[in-house]
């Protein structure tokens, strides 16, 4: 089966795919079928190691498996619920490399529905980043371009991100990773991976406007990145500092490949700090089939 995900239309999104029934196939032959499919992610579905949750899933890139992200989860979630039927919320523990991770689904009709996760570990500050002359270079922009609401900074809910923050859409837009510099300067203990922002966004309502790259995990650019914006939430309570309560952001991205992508984050502060964090979003299926290997 594939989706796609992070959207409520077909070929908009962040492509899925999911793999159903893989007890079968180990690491090596996951990653070769990640590599077939080429898309952002591939999940792979096995029955779980706890009989009391709903399934263990694996995830890779075309390069790489990751211990968590966003999509997969989401786009996992719909399908199971999907192949499940029934109506109305279904709840799901699903078993990740990170922990396990609770989500609840639903579907809109026999094609699509959506779910929300709730982040298995809360975000943390994992480090300093590059001066913002040598990221500005290494993502074909002016030194000028860096910088806005939020500062550079690396924090991880699982999986870590550069946030580069830039003052405009127009920046955000025009950023490029350049092969000379980029896993150099943003290659910090593993494969780079950047989240370049700003609070300028393409549709009305929306809070950040954002792209993520990550070249040598095999993804040119994503169309959506859910395990950023879970580390994003942390970078967000750190230095906005929102009030104690229930707080939400829809987050775009997509945009500049024509997939777009709508994320909706809540989050809770208690105490002055970041207590919890959902990730939600939309998922319809486009292709369901067998796999001969």
């Amino acid at each position: 089966m594939t989706l796609d995900v992070f959207t409520r239309t077909r070929f908009a999104g962040n492509p899925l795919a999911l793999v159903l029934d893989a007890a079968g196939l180990d690491t090596a032959a996951m990653q070769i079928i990640a590599r077939e499919f080429s898309h952002p992610e591939t999940v792979f579905v096995f029955p779980p190691a706890n009989p009391a949750h709903t399934a263990a899933l694996r995830i890779f890139t075309p390069a790489n498996e990751l211990p968590f992200a966003g999509h997969p989860t989401v786009g996992a979630a719909v399908g199971l619920a999907r192949l499940a039927g029934g109506a109305g919320q279904q709840t799901f523990v699903l078993e990740e490399k990170i922990g396990p991770v609770s989500c609840t689904a639903q579907a809109h009709d026999t094609a699509g529905g959506q779910a929300v996760f709730e982040l298995p570990r809360l975000p943390a500050d994992v480090g300093q980043v590059p001066d913002a002359a040598a990221m500005a270079a290494a993502l074909g922009l002016s030194d000028s371009d860096i910088g806005g609401d939020y500062p550079p900074a690396r924090w991880s809910a699982g999986v870590a991100y550069t946030f580069v923050p830039v003052r405009s859409l127009a920046a955000v837009v025009r950023a490029r990773p350049q092969p000379a510099t980029f896993e150099k300067v943003f290659g910090i203990g593993g494969p780079a991976m950047v989240y370049v922002m700003c609070t300028e966004t393409a549709e009305p309502g929306h809070h950040l406007h954002a792209r993520m790259f990550a070249p040598a995990n095999g993804i040119a650019e994503d169309p959506a990145t859910g395990s950023a914006v879970a580390a994003f939430a942390g970078l967000h309570a750190a230095h906005v500092k929102p009030g104690d309560g229930t707080h939400q952001l829809a987050i775009e991205q997509g945009y500049e490949m024509g997939r777009p992508s709508l994320m909706n984050l809540s989050f809770v502060m208690a105490n002055g700090r970041l207590a919890s964090a959902s990730i939600g979003g939309d998922a319809i299926v486009v292709t369901e089939g067998m796999i001969e290997a």
